[in-house]
């Protein structure tokens, strides 16, 4: 449970996404492109994802004025068929990024029934389920695969950190119940929720992390001396090497000891690789009717007997769901380590700092 009065205020949406835009602007980002990604990230924070949104703004402005990321990219498609595309993301923002090829495949998706677009040169872009939901609004299926922005995973059995989290997101449109959204990493837990447990001053649980002596690991800013670990033991690892192989080396991106850890460098381009599919529903079914059985099995799912100590089921995405209805009514908890972290940045760039109401 949040403690509102002694470590959070709670913002809009809409003062977020001012204030993210405000500093990226601030720092000579074009105004379109500002405003495009102060809205992704506004939107990892309003629906709960709190290590991808605002949270990352510190890092991504010190990148920009380190000379690590272009400000004016110039992205494109250099390989192309009916239901593919290759594109160079010219080491712009992975948000800008992320957008144009989940447009793209939706686009494409329209005339193909499914579109595949890969990116190299591309930049660390938020949660997962942000693209994959994209193609939604078109009545298609979205997935999406990215290369994590640091390795703190070692192949199963192994001690080099060689992979990341490598997340995978899949959004399924419902009719009447909220669409079905799996956004998970290849690990027990993303790195984000390390960073973020790191600020706030609490422990990890057991079960993250390990120390390089194979003991669990609780303290996030011991997080160095470990590594974290894989879902389903050597099935988690399988699925990153996967995963790694289809959105990174397939792309021309990096991959294994190629990938550059974002939050150690902030000059090198990181030429992070992602892919974004859409899936055309009518191309395979009467849209009505696939959705209406989407809700089918979304109530079969929540009215299915519950073991003891459990008071419901829950599908994937259930809980962000929930946490987006709450913050649009009630507003956006941030940390005051966070809030302090925020309003220096803002000193720094000449803004108007978040105010605590």
């Amino acid at each position: 449970m949040i403690n509102s009065e002694k470590t959070y205020s709670f913002f809009s949406q809409n003062k977020i996404a001012d204030f993210i835009e405000s500093s990226f602007k601030a720092v000579g980002m074009p105004n379109e492109h500002a405003k495009i990604i102060s809205h992704l990230m506004s939107e990892a924070d309003v629906s709960g994802a709190d290590g991808h949104g605002i949270f990352r703004l510190p890092g991504y402005i010190r990148r920009i004025k380190e000379g690590g990321l272009n400000l004016n990219p110039d992205i494109r498609v250099e390989r192309e068929k009916s239901g593919m595309a290759l594109v160079n993301g010219d080491n712009a923002q992975g948000h800008l990024v992320m957008k144009f090829c989940a447009d793209l495949a939706t686009k494409k998706a329209k005339k193909s029934g499914v579109a595949w677009v890969g990116v190299h040169h591309s930049n660390h872009a938020g949660p997962a389920a942000l693209y994959a939901k994209i193609p939604l609004s078109e009545n298609m299926i979205g997935i999406y695969v990215a290369i994590g922005n640091a390795n703190h995973l070692p192949p199963w059995g192994g001690t080099e950190m060689l992979l990341s989290t490598n997340p995978i997101a899949i959004a399924v449109p419902g009719l009447k119940e909220p669409s079905i959204v799996l956004d998970m990493a290849t690990t027990v837990a993303a790195y984000g929720k390390v960073k973020t447990a790191a600020q706030r001053g609490e422990q990890m649980p057991e079960g993250w992390m390990i120390d390089r002596e194979g003991q669990p690991l609780t303290d996030p800013a011991k997080s160095e001396d470990g590594f974290l670990l894989p879902i389903g033991g050597p099935k988690g690892y399988g699925l990153a090497l996967m995963f790694g192989l289809l959105a990174g080396t397939l792309n021309g991106a990096a991959f294994g000891k190629d990938v550059i850890d974002f939050n150690a460098d902030f000059k090198t381009a990181t030429n992070t690789g992602q892919f974004v599919v859409a899936i055309d529903i009518a191309s395979f079914s009467d849209v009505g009717t696939f959705k209406s059985n989407v809700d089918d099995i979304y109530r079969t799912m929540k009215n299915s007997p519950t073991l003891p100590g459990y008071d419901e089921v829950l599908l994937p995405g259930e809980q962000s769901h929930k946490k987006r209805m709450n913050r649009i009514k009630n507003g956006i908890p941030l940390h005051d380590e966070l809030l302090e972290t925020l309003n220096k940045t803002a000193r720094d760039l000449g803004v108007e700092p978040l105010k605590k109401t």
